[in-house]
């Protein structure tokens, strides 16, 4: 799938211009850069979230988005309706068993703590197919065994449903584990990109190089 070309600019200051990006289903992309890059505004830009200079749309709208932003809000139900409300019922326990959420099913999900939320709002995302998952950095608030989980269930969910993933991650260590390929934002602009280990192991740009250093993405090819 294609994404058009897009802008957007808040102020007067113009935070992300983008070109044509294509996206393969079946496989992960990680979309990374430094704080203030314009990773997220481009995940809710292709969530329909906000919309882009100019208005339009920037995603066929045949294509189905399911979205995780980076901050979750509960609504005042159960943990369990929270991620009913999807309407992916069937797999509604399988999910929450799989990251430890079924002690939680009735507990109001208002009560939850950040890391639980996080994985409650995952497990909604999760629980129905979709053309294009984006996910804005889904296991921050998680702790590594909560993330791993839920990497593994990302990386299956792709494969099972064909779907084409979208990651926004401060994590390098984590789009080397999971992205096919890379997409490396700088000052809003898409300053490189391709597959992951050539982006993250042998970028092309100075840019690249010096983010890769300063947030610790050298060492050896896993």
């Amino acid at each position: 799938m294609r994404t058009e070309a897009c802008a957007k600019t808040f102020g007067g200051r113009t935070v992300l211009r983008l070109p044509p990006i294509e996206l393969t289903p079946g496989r992960l992309c990680a979309v990374v850069g430094a704080n203030g890059s314009g990773k997220s505004t481009f995940a809710r830009l292709l969530a329909g979230v906000l919309p882009p200079d100019g208005g339009g749309i920037i995603l066929s709208p045949s294509v189905k988005v399911r979205y995780m932003p980076q901050k979750s809000y509960p609504f005042r139900l159960s943990t369990r309706s929270n991620i009913l409300l999807s309407g992916g019922g069937e797999r509604a326990g399988e999910l929450m068993e799989a990251l430890r959420l079924g002690h939680l099913a009735r507990q109001r999900a208002t009560g939850l703590s950040g890391g639980e939320t996080a994985r409650m709002a995952l497990a909604r995302v999760l629980s129905r197919p979709c053309g294009l998952l984006i996910l804005d950095e889904p296991t921050a608030s998680m702790d590594m065994e909560s993330a791993i989980l839920a990497e593994g269930l990302i990386q299956t969910y792709c494969a099972e449903t064909g779907c084409a993933v979208l990651l926004i991650t401060h994590d390098l260590q984590q789009a080397r584990r999971l992205a096919g390929d890379v997409l490396f934002l700088y000052q809003g602009l898409l300053w490189e990109q391709g597959p992951a280990e050539k982006v993250l192991f042998s970028p092309e740009r100075p840019e690249t190089r010096r983010f890769l250093e300063f947030y610790g993405g050298g060492g050896e090819r896993p």
